[in-house]
């Protein structure tokens, strides 16, 4: 095995040039960071031994470890011999007593003091995972790193403001009173967050009142009020996601003249009635004539290419995940920034923060996140490169020191908080070592078929949405005969395209069977109500995914495509139907044989849970 002590000698971390370098790393503070990732990356086998051990012994007494039958022990031998590998549904029972208000140290010594809510159980609903206060310290660490890497590469950020659209989500509480809300939630509404000390790094043009607001449309309104009139100071603008960023610049082309009007009068839309909003919002906007005729005539001339440079003229970098399903939205964000650099700085889950990238600045194809090895104990199970799959055997298990370049590895995660040997669900490639610490590509999600944002929808509940809506073409002597899906990022927000091709069951018809336009939209609905709460919160609460929609192409559509597929290699006898559809050409092949198109006519059902549960 090709381990770390078999790579070139790595050289410290540094800026393309060394007198950029030292300049960036002028302050002490940033200074001891760098040296900070420099000691970690150094030592990553004795510190995740470290870690391991600590985990293990505060741990110790905990019920789930006592019947792994521990004993006592912190050592790796024992862990490894004694600690199965688990996934959400194993831990199902454990975390729902503690949802339930067991505060018994089933899982951790240490109080659950709340649950980070993520996508994905096989009933569709979110999963709950428990975390404890000083997880928010960890995650402030890491937090604390990303700058003095950034300076390395852009000088100056400290002399400009961040345009960063944040946004909280709703939150439930469980049964037992613990709340369950998103990790950046949780983290938006911390302490850390919103009595953090000024950093002129970290100065945003967002007011937190506004970033706390609850209403999705008062919340992006008021920062992008805040941002346009604070435009001169604005020298990176950013959001969580790619398609977060998007919705903003959508937003901008729906709202610009209310947004024009009220930056010349001075004076905040009636629309935002949140108090302590309009307070905070009231410190920043002044009348400005200046500033409302610039926008008016950008927005007003329907070309939108490079608009953010345009009406941001500062802006250095975007600061945007663009990795993993959010690769779909490059080009967009390109067209609309005038092809500024992309930066994705960090690699985190509701599970665990993970580490950072190094080379913030490269192209989104390279981005490489070092995991830095304090932040948790990291094992990874080495994917079949025939079948794109990792068994979930224990003895395949390799540690965080000893991952081969060129690898593809399913990460797996013990924390502080209580997750032992966890399969978190993506799939890293290692691309290479910065000191003894290996560094990865994030290459996908398992088993996720679609995502437009935060929503993963897998294969079993996209043909479970299927089943159900094609049950309403039945009194129609209808039924979908082959289907494929798209996740289409061409307007925004993005939608879920769904390709059925129909075979009507009584005399020959057309591509649409026959079938009503008004029933093929109930059942467009219909899907989207059998989908998950996720995909739902983020139709109804979030606006972050616009309505599905139905393409019925016609008869022969599915075959043609079996042809193209064999055309290009495919054998004729292992062919099957791809459920989701990403390869341009076969976009546009599909695209070309619709008949119809049917949109949701209304949002699913999703209102905010009572309680949270873990199932």
């Amino acid at each position: 095995m090709a381990v770390m002590t078999d790579m070139p000698a790595a050289t410290a971390l540094r800026a393309p040039a060394p007198a950029a370098a030292a300049a960036a790393a002028g302050s002490e503070k940033d200074a001891e960071k760098l040296r900070f990732i420099e000691e970690m990356t150094s030592n990553v086998d004795a510190v995740q031994e470290r870690v391991l051990a600590e985990i293990l012994a505060r741990n110790a007494e905990t019920e789930y470890l006592a019947r792994c039958g521990l004993a006592g022990a912190t050592d790796r031998a024992a862990f490894r011999a004694k600690v199965p590998v688990v996934t959400y549904e194993d831990l199902q029972p454990d975390i729902q007593r503690i949802a339930n208000g067991d505060r018994s140290p089933i899982l951790s010594a240490h109080p659950i003091s709340e649950f980070l809510t993520s996508s994905g159980t096989s009933a569709g609903e979110r999963k709950l995972m428990p975390t404890i206060k000083e997880e928010l310290d960890r995650r402030q660490l890491l937090y604390s790193l990303l700058m003095p890497v950034m300076n390395l590469y852009v000088p100056g950020l400290d002399k400009g403001k961040a345009l960063y659209f944040l946004f909280v989500k709703s939150e439930t509480t469980t049964p037992g009173g613990l709340t369950a809300r998103p990790v950046l939630t949780s983290y938006y509404k911390s302490e850390h967050f919103k009595n953090r000390p000024y950093d002129p790094y970290h100065d945003y043009t967002s007011p937190t009142a506004a970033i706390l607001c609850a209403d999705a449309f008062q919340s992006m309104y008021a920062q992008m009020a805040c941002g346009l009139c604070q435009r001169h100071d604005v020298l990176r603008v950013g959001a969580v996601f790619a398609s977060g960023l998007l919705r903003a610049i959508r937003f901008l082309q729906l709202n610009w003249e209310q947004l024009a009007d009220d930056i010349e009068a001075g004076s905040l839309t009636p629309r935002v009635t949140d108090p302590t909003v309009r307070e905070a919002v009231a410190g920043i906007l002044r009348p400005d004539p200046e500033l409302a005729r610039f926008l008016r005539g950008e927005c007003s001339r329907g070309d939108w290419a490079g608009i953010i440079t345009r009406v941001w003229p500062n802006t250095k970098y975007l600061d945007v995940i663009v990795t993993g399903a959010m690769q779909q939205y490059i080009p967009t964000l390109e067209y609309y920034s005038g092809g500024l650099p992309m930066a994705c700085t960090m690699y985190a889950s509701s599970e665990c923060y993970f580490g950072l990238n190094l080379r913030p600045m490269c192209h989104p194809s390279e981005v490489s996140y070092t995991i830095m090895p304090n932040m948790g104990y990291f094992e990874f199970l080495p994917v079949d490169s025939a079948s794109g799959v990792a068994s979930g055997d224990a003895a395949q298990l390799v540690d965080l020191a000893r991952v081969e370049a060129g690898r593809e590895y399913e990460l797996v995660i013990t924390t502080y908080a209580g997750l032992y040997r966890y399969r978190v669900g993506d799939i890293l490639r290692v691309t290479g070592f910065h000191n003894a610490a290996p560094q990865f590509r994030f290459v996908r999600r398992k088993n996720v078929l679609l995502s437009i944002e935060s929503d993963k929808t897998d294969e079993a509940e996209l043909q479970r949405a299927v089943e159900r809506a094609s049950a309403l073409l039945r009194p129609r002597g209808a039924a979908v005969v082959e289907y494929t899906s798209h996740a289409c990022t061409t307007s925004i927000p993005g939608h879920y395209v769904i390709y059925w091709e129909l075979l009507a069951k009584g005399p020959a018809q057309s591509g649409g069977a026959g079938v009503e336009a008004e029933v093929l939209e109930r059942c467009c609905l219909e899907m989207e109500e059998a989908l998950n709460s996720v995909y739902r919160q983020s139709r109804v609460a979030d606006g972050s995914i616009g309505p599905l929609e139905i393409r019925v192409v016609r008869s022969g559509t599915f075959e043609e495509l079996m042809d193209y597929a064999i055309s290009r290699g495919a054998s004729i006898n292992q062919y099957k139907v791809p459920r989701c559809v990403s390869f341009p050409p076969i976009v546009e092949l599909l695209d070309s044989r619709v008949v119809s198109r049917h949109f949701s006519p209304a949002p699913p059902h999703w209102a905010p849970a009572a309680t949270a549960r873990a199932d």
